[in-house]
This record gives C-alpha cells, sequence and structure tokens, in this order.
C-alpha cells in the first residue's frame, strides 16, 4: 500500500510539471502575459525543467524559454545571465530531434536580438553543435540549426566569419539542394546574410558551389524561396566585378527576367536589385543587361508595380545609363524616360521621386540629344514643382537641379529657368525664395537674360545709345 502512495505521489508531481511547463509555454504565446511571466521568476523555473528527467518536459521548457527570449533583448539576456546557454548546447548533441529543434529555437530567439547576444552564443560554443544539427537526418532540425546560424552570421562581419570557420556554408549549400520547400528558404536566406558584409565573405559561398544551385532554384514555383535566392545573389554581386561577372556566367539571364513579371511584389523587387547589382559595376556588364533585355524588362516591371518595389529598378536605370551616351539612349529607346517621368508624378515618397530625379539626370547629362529626350516628355515641369514644393526634401531637391553644370546647362536649354522667371512671387514670399535659390545656381547675366522683358529692356538700350562720331 505505501509503495502504491510513493508511485502516486511522483505520478502526481510528474503530471503537475507537466501541466506546469505547458501552461508556460502557451501563456508565453500572448505579449499580454510576457511581463508578469518575467516578474515572477519563470526562466529560473524553466531552467529546472531543462533538467528534467522526462524528455517531454525539458523539449517544452525550451520552447517556452524560446518563446520568451523571442520577444525583447531583456528577456534574452535573461537566458544567457542564467546560464542556459551551455545545457542547451549540450543537449543539441545528445537528445532526440524534437529537442534539438527547440534548444535550436532558443539559440535562435537569443541571437536575433543582438551582436552582442549573438556573440554570447558563439562563446558557449553552440556554433560546432549547430553545424552537426546541419547534416542531421531529420530536416526540421536542419532547418532549426539553418535559423540559429542565420540569425547569428546577419549582424557584422566578424560573426559570419565564425560561422563560415565552423564549416557551416558547405553544409547549407547541400540544404538548398534538400527537398524541402521551408529547408530551402532558411538555407539561400542564411547564405544571403553571410555573403552581405564583405567580398572575402561573398567568395567564400561562390566557392562552395552555391551560385549555380541558386540559380538553377529560381524555377521554382515558390515565392518565398525565390525572394530570398535572388537576394542571396544580389548580395554577392554587389561586391566586385569578379563577383557580378561570377553569377551572369551561371547564366542568371535570361531567368532573372521572368521573375520580373513574378506576382509576388517582393520578388520583382528582389528580381530588380539583382540586376541592378550586376549592372552598375562596368559598361560591360550594363551592355550585357542591355543586351538580353534587360532594360526593357526592367522598365515593364516598374510600369506593374508601386512604391518601394520600383526603386531597384528606377536605381539600375540611372546606372546603366551613366556609364555611357549609347547606354543611356538603350534607355531612351526602351522608353525609360516617360516610365520615370511616371513615377516622379505618381509617387507619394520623396525617396522614390529622387531616385527617378537622379536617374533622368543620369540620362540627360552626356549630350544635347539625350537633353532633349528627356525635355520632350515634358518631365521638366513636374521636376520644377517638385523643386519649389514646400513638402519635397532636401534630398529631392538636391537630385532635382544637382550641382552639375550639365543638368543646370539641361534646366536652361529646355525652358524651365525661363519658366521660373515667368513665375510672379510676392516679394518676400517663401515662392520667392524658392525663385532666389534656383536663380543662384546660375551667374546674374543668364537669369536677367531669361526674365521677362529683357529683350525690350535691350532693344530701349539700341534706341537710346548714341555711337561715338569718328
Amino acid at each position: 500500500m505505501s509503495q502504491r502512495r510513493v508511485l502516486k505521489v511522483f505520478e502526481q508531481y510528474q503530471k503537475a510539471r507537466t501541466e506546469f511547463v505547458q501552461m508556460v509555454a502557451e501563456l508565453a504565446t500572448r505579449p499580454e502575459n510576457i511581463e508578469t511571466l518575467q516578474n515572477v521568476g519563470v526562466i529560473s523555473l524553466l531552467r529546472t525543467l531543462l533538467l528534467d528527467v522526462v524528455p517531454t518536459i525539458q523539449q517544452t521548457a525550451a520552447l517556452a524559454l524560446g518563446r520568451l527570449a523571442n520577444y525583447n533583448d531583456d528577456l534574452a539576456e535573461a537566458v544567457v545571465k542564467c546560464d542556459i546557454l551551455p545545457q542547451l548546447v549540450y543537449s543539441l548533441a545528445e537528445q532526440n530531434s524534437f529537442y534539438k529543434k527547440a534548444a535550436a529555437f532558443v539559440l535562435r530567439a537569443v541571437g536575433k536580438h543582438s551582436p552582442q547576444l549573438a556573440q554570447a552564443i558563439v562563446a558557449c560554443g553552440a556554433l560546432d553543435s549547430l553545424v552537426i544539427c546541419l547534416e542531421d537526418f531529420d530536416p526540421g532540425v536542419k532547418e532549426a540549426a539553418a535559423w540559429a546560424l542565420r540569425y547569428i552570421a546577419r549582424h557584422n562581419a566578424e560573426l559570419s566569419q565564425v560561422v563560415v570557420d565552423a564549416g557551416a556554408v558547405p553544409l547549407l549549400v547541400l540544404c538548398i539542394q534538400e527537398p524541402e520547400i521551408a529547408l530551402k528558404r532558411i538555407a539561400a536566406s542564411a547564405l544571403s546574410d553571410i555573403a552581405k558584409h564583405s567580398p572575402e565573405l561573398a567568395q567564400t559561398v561562390v566557392d562552395a558551389g552555391a551560385v549555380a544551385h541558386l540559380v538553377q532554384m529560381l524555377l521554382n514555383p515558390d515565392a518565398k524561396l525565390k525572394h530570398q535566392i535572388l537576394s542571396a545573389l544580389s548580395q554577392v554581386s554587389k561586391h566586385s566585378v569578379n563577383l557580378a561577372e561570377m553569377v551572369v556566367e551561371a547564366e542568371i539571364f535570361p531567368v532573372v527576367l521572368t521573375c520580373l513579371k513574378d506576382k509576388d511584389e517582393y520578388v520583382k523587387e528582389n528580381a530588380s536589385a539583382l540586376i541592378r547589382e550586376i549592372a552598375k559595376h562596368t559598361p560591360e556588364l550594363s551592355q550585357l543587361v542591355v543586351n538580353a533585355g534587360g532594360v526593357a524588362a526592367v522598365i515593364d516591371c516598374i510600369g506593374s508595380c508601386k512604391g518601394n518595389t520600383r526603386l531597384p529598378g528606377i536605381m539600375m536605370l540611372g546606372y546603366v545609363a551613366a556609364h555611357s551616351e549609347n547606354l543611356a539612349m538603350a534607355v531612351i529607346i526602351s522608353k525609360g524616360i516617360p516610365q520615370l517621368s511616371v513615377c516622379l508624378s505618381e509617387e507619394p515618397e520623396d525617396h522614390i521621386k529622387a531616385a527617378a530625379a537622379w536617374a533622368l539626370g543620369q540620362i540627360g547629362r552626356h549630350t544635347p540629344e539625350h537633353a532633349r529626350a528627356v525635355a520632350v516628355t515634358n518631365t521638366l515641369p513636374v521636376l520644377l514643382s517638385l523643386y519649389m514644393s514646400t513638402e519635397s526634401s532636401e534630398d529631392l531637391q538636391v537630385k532635382v537641379l544637382p550641382h552639375d553644370s550639365k543638368a543646370r546647362r539641361l534646366f536652361v536649354t529646355s525652358g524651365g529657368l525661363k519658366k521660373v522667371q515667368e513665375i510672379k512671387a510676392e516679394p518676400g514670399s517663401l515662392l520667392q525664395e524658392y525663385i532666389n535659390s534656383i536663380n543662384n545656381c546660375y551667374p546674374e547675366e543668364i537669369v536677367r537674360y531669361y526674365s521677362p522683358g529683357y529683350s525690350d529692356t535691350l532693344l530701349q538700350r539700341v534706341d537710346s545709345y548714341q555711337p561715338l562720331n569718328n
């Protein structure tokens, strides 16, 4: 009888622990409960349950800790201070796949907040265990480990290098070849966050053979996967001519152009960004983009979307046009100017208007023919109204009438300066201040020449002129 009572007590204790940890994990899903849980010292209680003899209690305790640490850096720091990380790292190597996923989730939740917290994960020896998890039989464990590694790598070059040194990159490249879409997505995202920091880190991703596999996967119908792949290829391409050429050599064209027609806005934006990062480096790479039909495709893409989705495409047109007269003419022939004018008129955000104004400046600055192409689309009155608008940011006003002699000349030859002089403004008014600021960009005699009535003044001077008798 006494033995049965003892066993019943322990059963009740186990049941109570199970119910407690499950309830805490459930409460941790709701933001309104977090502060109360923190105030009652729940993290130290969960730490004890991480060492429980019952595996499901261990796993649920880890899940609850991950949810708490995910909310803010104070809770993440509390997890670090309670000396929980070493126990999690030990368990990553020893426990079953359910616990591994939960432990990796805690590491991800802690590491995402700051470089300091990510460094704490590195300091407790987690990287080797996380990298081993990338080879786990269970794709869910691989995915959880890839998430944690991504959140460590994304902060800065130093932490990315530590992830590289632990041997993560070749295994992440293998992960993008696995059948599970969720695993492919996070592996591509992790490679993107490693490549973004420096040419050397991007080269590591290239050397592991990632580019060819990433390009092949652009044919996958999954939109989230495509925008992660495009991001990774952009982060590689942006650093140098050589890296951009490696992406081009992997036959990114014409497949990337199909992404510009995708239904998903992020896919369109990231495809435009990738083409921009390739085109910006050299006239030769820009010419390759033109030859592949990239300029016309980007212009069509700009026309099919709104807002920030347009921005990388607008910038890409500016970069292409800046390289040479011929490339600027390619943008003109592809009807880039009317589309940029539409962006100037339609877009409410100043930074997008500024980019469009900058791109138009890159097109028009080469020759009078280029300048005329900008002028005939009636873009200049729009630019002038933006320059004079009280709502326009200083950056936008600078882009509209920059300190560039060719741009100022274009403003004169297209009639912009003459139109400004024809505006009747009250002396001392804000409008008069804007007119004065435009006039200050030019010599006084030029401003006088384009002022109304100046020709009459000249004729009066001719009439009143008394030539000297010989």
